[in-house]
């Protein structure tokens, strides 16, 4: 299974490179597949590489899926039969 997140851009290295943020976590990644992206952009990220941009509201309810997951995981609550 493949996973790719949205994280926001907060600094633009140069015409291929930029570091984004998720939850604290910097990265840098490449913008080799995406055009046209600027600091406080979403964009959605698999393996290091920007797949496209996200709008922010979409970013926003995506994130807030994400944080919910660990809060269940957290709880011990399963869905395994």
């Amino acid at each position: 299974m493949c996973l790719a997140i949205p994280a926001r851009v907060v600094e633009l290295r140069d015409p291929d490179l930029a570091v984004v943020d998720l939850s604290g976590v910097q990265k840098e990644i490449s913008l080799a597949l995406v055009d046209d992206v600027a600091v406080g952009d979403y964009v959605i990220v698999h393996v290091g590489y920007a797949l496209n941009k996200l709008d922010p509201e979409e970013a926003a309810k995506t994130l807030a899926l994400f944080a919910e997951l660990g809060e269940f995981n957290q709880t011990g609550i399963s869905h395994e039969p």
